[in-house]
């Protein structure tokens, strides 16, 4: 945690910024509130200048077993009013008057005129180019402690993976339901927190969506036709973040899809190296579909961590200056979808290593 604070306070002092507030509620989610701390939610944490961090959670049984902090002081305590717990924080470290106090970049208009009204002592910053951003931007590299989380995560989701074609092949798995109900069940046998988003189960008939709406039902799965799986485990908080392509008897214009599908995830990860810029790899996916007339609709892959979709981003987009770096964990993620004969896509959650790429999972496309 120290190493990671570290950051905050050199940019801190770069940015004469004296307190800086991460918020994470229920209106306002923000992970790095857990990365920085490792409290596992709801609540405020106050960074100052000084290099001290004081914690205001909801639940102060859980902040005592498992938050890092200088100080901890339970949100009940300011009558759970942010501006009260702002005031506090600004107190304790002795906050000068006339000092910077920086609020997440998210909050509404209104409340930010609050904190003003309230804070007249201070001068109350809201702005893009924030800590919060900053945050995000250092948690796309992970560090050791991380990487070794997400190898675990990837070889229980290796796990299921396997499980999951075994049970498809058996007839075990007759429905949407029974998938993502499996994936539920097995992945807290082996000890993790659950699913680290809702899974993604589509028929023969829904697999058309790039999300599936809704995720999943108890329609036919893995029938004849495209089935589409897409799903992640959490562990320790940090997410893995796969999608199976179940394929049975496709027709031609079905094996057409799987066959670009698979050219263009190889494609993508012969690319793929230290210092590429990640929307050249972009790029060449989508003018690989396009020479084929076909178009994806989505980006070709993004970050993972505590949340699903992270930095960095990897996307044929203007403002995507993101390089590929040691300590990136990804996904590649190519997909073509029909609204006749349905849709295919394979994901993989790539760690960039020194000496280059990393597939973490055994994600691919399943033929029946």
């Amino acid at each position: 945690m120290n190493q990671r604070l570290e950051k905050i306070w050199d940019w801190m002092a770069q940015e004469s910024i004296a307190l800086i507030m991460f918020e994470d509620c229920e209106e306002r989610r923000d992970q790095s509130v857990r990365w920085l701390s490792g409290h596992p939610g709801d609540a405020l944490l106050f960074i100052s200048l000084d290099r001290k961090t004081l914690l205001v959670p909801w639940d102060l049984n859980l902040a005592k077993i498992y938050a890092r902090a200088d100080l901890i002081i339970p949100y009940s305590d300011f009558d759970r009013l942010p501006v009260k717990a702002i005031q506090g924080a600004a107190k304790k470290f002795g906050i000068p008057v006339g000092s910077k106090i920086e609020i997440p970049p998210v909050t509404p208009y209104p409340v930010f005129l609050n904190y003003v009204g309230e804070l007249t002592d201070f001068d109350i910053l809201c702005h893009e180019r924030s800590a919060a951003l900053k945050v995000k931007k250092f948690r796309a590299i992970k560090d050791g402690e991380e990487i070794k989380i997400y190898r675990k995560a990837a070889a229980i989701t290796n796990e299921l993976i396997e499980l999951l074609e075994k049970n498809v092949r058996s007839g075990k798995i007759k429905t949407e339901a029974d998938a993502a109900m499996l994936i539920e069940l097995e992945a807290r046998r082996r000890g993790c927190e659950g699913t680290g988003f809702e899974t993604l189960a589509a028929g023969p008939d829904r697999s058309f969506g790039i999300h599936a709406f809704p995720p999943w039902t108890n329609a036919p799965f893995a029938g004849p036709g495209l089935s589409i799986l897409d799903f992640g485990l959490k562990l320790g908080s940090y997410t893995t973040d796969v999608t199976l392509t179940f394929a049975r008897e496709p027709d031609a214009k079905q094996e057409k899809l799987l066959t670009l599908v698979e050219k263009a995830y190889k494609l993508a990860l012969s690319m793929t190296d230290n210092s590429i810029p990640t929307r050249i790899i972009a790029a060449a996916v989508d003018d690989f579909f396009a020479k084929a007339k076909k178009h994806m609709p989505h980006a070709l892959g993004h970050g993972i961590g505590l949340e699903e979709h992270e930095f960095p981003a990897i996307r044929n987009r203007a403002d995507n200056n993101w390089l590929l770096e040691p300590g990136m964990v990804f996904t590649l993620e190519p997909g073509l979808y029909d609204p006749l004969h349905g849709g295919c896509r394979l994901e993989n959650d790539i760690l960039m290593t020194e000496t280059g790429p990393e597939v973490l999972t055994e994600a691919g496309i399943i033929r029946l």
